[in-house]
């Protein structure tokens, strides 16, 4: 995986790292991840768009978000990340609890967002997810970190000595507890936050993940893309969770087409 540079931080606390030159496209990584999650995208991307990875609010250098925020504050939090960096309009893509993130721009900053990218992100979960991940939360809390759970579910068994498993555990163990916990809490709880606002978000609007991902489902893509009036989904066949790090290339040809596609005019 292409190496980082090193990190340049907003005046808001954001630490993120800039690559390429071009329309500029905002890479939003997931709970417990950090940056480095996105090294295939930001070395192939910036070839032709100028890439900006951030660390989420706690995660990897950035200063933690305000305990017990929900994914508005998170929303809010990169709105600060577009203005620190002046960006006036901006591609987003993000993946899982970044997906959220992404999402809840799109329907919030309007014309500023040109286009949004959602990977392995969740949609109206049905009870008994909700209800799982709703049990985590509150482990979570109790200072109870399940490591290897979340790993088992994005990459399956069997794949612990892969590159992308080993460095996915390396960056979970790093996290910031109080930082997971507040990000975790909002993540679990902000699946339908946006949900309704998308037969409003006309630009164009991808919805990516694995075949085989058991929580940010095949079906939960698919209802998204149908709701966007600009929908395009994609299935990863033969993948999981972490699909932008198990199958790169694929993801990378998938973004570059979506970067391509027409904006909708306002």
């Amino acid at each position: 995986m292409s190496a980082i540079p090193q990190r340049s931080r907003t005046p808001g606390g954001a630490a993120y790292v800039e690559r390429g030159s071009g329309e500029p496209l905002l890479l939003i990584h997931g709970v417990g991840m950090r940056l480095e999650a996105w090294s295939p995208q930001i070395g192939a991307l910036s070839h032709t768009h100028r890439v900006i990875a951030v660390d989420m609010p706690g995660h990897g250098e950035s200063d933690r978000i305000a305990a017990g925020a929900l994914l508005p504050d998170f929303v809010a939090w990169f709105g600060k990340v577009l203005d620190d960096l002046r960006l006036e309009s901006v591609n987003v893509a993000g993946h899982s609890m970044g997906a959220l993130i992404a999402g809840g721009m799109a329907a919030s900053f309007g014309a500023r967002v040109k286009r949004v990218a959602l990977l392995n992100g969740v949609y109206r979960r049905d009870p008994e997810a909700r209800a799982a991940v709703l049990a985590r939360v509150d482990s979570i809390r109790e200072g109870r970190i399940d490591r290897d759970g979340p790993l088992r579910r994005w990459f399956g068994e069997g794949n612990e000595d892969s590159p992308a498993y080993r460095l996915t555990h390396g960056w979970l163990s790093q996290v910031d507890p109080e930082a997971y916990a507040t990000a975790y809490a909002a993540f679990a709880q902000g699946d339908a936050t946006y949900a309704d606002a998308w037969p409003s978000i006309a630009c164009p609007a991808l919805f990516l993940t694995g075949e085989h991902d058991p929580n940010s489902t095949p079906a939960m893509a698919k209802a998204m893309a149908a709701a966007a009036p600009s929908g395009q989904v994609r299935i990863i066949a033969g993948h999981r969770h972490m699909v932008n790090l198990t199958a790169p290339e694929t993801v990378d040809g998938i973004l570059t087409d979506w970067l391509s596609r027409e904006e909708v005019p306002a």
